[in-house]
């Protein structure tokens, strides 16, 4: 199971750590959200738990708690700029549909795995 970064997310990653000064890397998980279901969590934390797995591309790390590793299997993470907007975009294969706003999505995965 992996989850791979673009260079642009790699990037702003570092970048973000580098403003705050301190940071080791991005954790990213999933919470209840919206209507479809779920929506992505993101942080910036200063060490790896134990529940967590380590991602490294780019020399930029990423942690995703290894109970939502099945959910970012063969995804991708992005960073985009459009207009005055940026922000982390996902390409994700384990995402079966979303709301119409785009806030939320469901998982060809059931809650069990």
């Amino acid at each position: 199971m992996a989850i791979t970064l673009t260079e642009r997310a790699a990037k702003q990653i570092c970048n973000q750590l580098d403003q705050q000064g301190k940071g080791l890397a991005l954790k990213i998980g999933l919470k209840q959200s919206g209507c479809s279901g779920f929506g992505y969590t993101f942080d910036y934390v200063d060490k790896i738990e134990e529940s967590d797995e380590l991602f490294i591309t780019h020399n930029a790390k990423v942690l995703i708690p290894k109970e939502n590793l099945s959910y970012f299997d063969g995804a991708e993470l992005d960073f985009v700029k459009e207009g005055l907007n940026s922000s982390f975009r996902f390409n994700n294969p384990n995402i079966e549909n979303a709301c119409g706003c785009g806030e939320s999505f469901g998982l060809k995965i059931s809650e069990e795995n």
